[in-house]
């Protein structure tokens, strides 16, 4: 593909969005106690920042939305590799809001969100893995 430096700057951006947010999650569960629904937050941030990153760079417009289940159907749509991992994250959709707000949502167990921290940098690391080595941050 002809370097187009737009292009490159925007997927950057989505990636260096996406490995803070995995920082994030990873500080929060670290802290004592754990900060888990936040960091369940940060895990579904990172992998919906992963994926669009992996839109921008085949230049695929997309909605605003944290459905996973919707950008991961674009990115299978392009790549039909990505559906095993884009499926699994689909489950992330609702830490994007479930935890955020008062209500009547439990802090999740530190252990589900471990997990959900492995799924997020098996997202991050799928679309790593697709792009060019010079885009990673």
């Amino acid at each position: 593909m002809p370097h187009d430096a737009a292009r490159w700057a925007d997927t950057r951006g989505w990636l260096r969005k996406a490995a803070q947010d995995l920082r994030g999650a990873e500080i929060d569960l670290a802290a004592a106690p754990p900060l888990a629904g936040d960091a369940a937050f940060h895990c579904q941030q990172a992998s919906e920042k992963a994926l669009k990153a992996f839109l921008a760079w085949r230049d695929v417009p997309f909605r605003k939305t944290h459905d996973l289940a919707v950008i991961g159907q674009q990115c299978v749509a392009l790549d039909a590799t990505l559906e095993p991992v884009c499926r699994r994250a689909e489950r992330l959709t609702a830490f994007a809001w479930i935890f955020r707000y008062p209500g009547d949502a439990e802090e999740p167990p530190a252990v589900e969100i471990a997990e959900a921290l492995g799924l997020a940098h098996e997202v991050y690391g799928a679309v790593l893995a697709r792009l060019p080595a010079e885009l990673r941050p």
